[in-house]
């Protein structure tokens, strides 16, 4: 049995990461670690057995721990990562990978010359619909990929608004690096292997100052945009849309991916599919229907890793592609600021 020793124990550890690891007999948390004490010790209740740490060095220093689960703010992935796989462990991180394409690059490098499985959360692409897509794609049944758009935007959805989320010397950037790192990963998944070359992109910060429902400016760090808009040109001659917002006057609340194929194309609009065809001269709209997951998606992203740590599985999600997710966020970022198109 694989020992977990976990750094993060907020709440993307409680709700996504922490009901992965307890699915699984072949791994046992064993260490909790957090610079809010607090938070580890009460998460630590219900591993009574568990070691608590708020300095993440002497956690990687317990020679029994084996694999480390990274939740922290963004700013810490890359470090705490680097650290672990130098330490022989394996390593899960939350996305983003990174905050910039030079700390993505350590974080593979480091998982090369350790011999250590990294893996980053993308639990997208684990849904029922993203894998079906993926079987039909593969086999090539809407033929070749050469334009799509994805994105996710809300009305009002700023998250933590005032913390680590809107500061982005922690974050790294707004909904582009939040959300976009999501759509972006699973429309690249499912396009085929999508190298990409250049990318367009303008981001606004327009709600910061606005107050809330209450009437009143909220306090704290709001540096980050709330809404990015890009696109991205891969080396094939496909291209990509891209809308991200956290705040935006629009009608309805939408996260969604298309891809336009020459025998085919479909749509995945907040988790419903269709599918676009020609068929005997007719045009064909199928809508498939899937059963409830018995597995939510971070939970079968973790149960992926573990299989891989294990030697059962080849991993979908590979440091490389990673790099490839943090270059592309931070040269829309750049040629927001820079007003024109950026080669990567």
């Amino acid at each position: 049995m694989f020992k977990v020793g976990v750094v993060g124990t907020g709440n993307i550890f409680k709700q996504a990461h922490l009901p992965g690891w307890l699915s699984s007999k072949d791994v046992e948390i064993i260490a909790l670690c957090d610079a809010f004490r607090d938070s580890a010790v009460a998460v630590a209740k219900d591993f009574p057995d568990a070691k608590v740490y708020d300095d993440y060095n002497e956690l990687l220093d317990n020679p029994a721990i084996d694999i480390v689960g990274i939740s922290t703010p963004n700013i810490f992935h890359s470090e705490i990562a680097i650290a672990a796989l130098r330490k022989g462990k394996h390593v899960f991180c939350e996305k983003p990978d990174a905050i910039n394409p030079l700390e993505a690059q350590k974080m593979a490098d480091a998982a090369a010359e350790s011999g250590k499985l990294l893996m980053t959360m993308r639990n997208n692409r684990f849904s029922a619909e993203a894998q079906f897509m993926k079987r039909l794609m593969d086999k090539g049944e809407l033929g070749e990929m050469y334009m799509g758009r994805c994105g996710w935007i809300r009305r009002r959805g700023i998250p933590g608004r005032g913390g680590w989320f809107t500061t982005k010397e922690l974050s790294g950037g707004g909904p582009l690096i939040d959300l976009g790192v999501h759509m972006i990963d699973m429309a690249m998944y499912l396009g085929g292997s999508l190298k990409p070359v250049t990318v367009s992109g303008s981001t606004y910060r327009k709600f910061a100052d606005q107050p809330d429902a209450s009437g009143q400016i909220p306090s704290g760090t709001f540096d980050v945009e709330d809404l990015a808009a890009g696109f991205i040109r891969f080396d094939n001659g496909a291209s990509l849309q891209i809308e991200f917002s956290w705040a935006s006057n629009i009608a309805v609340e939408q996260k969604f991916l298309e891809w336009r194929g020459t025998k085919g194309g479909f749509s995945l609009i907040n988790d419903k599919l269709n599918i676009f065809t020609e068929k005997e001269g007719a045009l064909i709209d199928e809508q498939p229907s899937f059963a409830a997951a018995k597995i939510p998606q971070h939970t079968a992203n973790i149960q992926h890793f573990i299989a891989c740590v294990l030697g059962k599985e080849q991993p979908i999600i590979t440091p490389e592609q990673g790099v490839d997710m943090i270059k592309i966020l931070s040269a829309i970022y750049e040629s927001a600021d820079r007003g024109k198109e950026i080669r990567l």
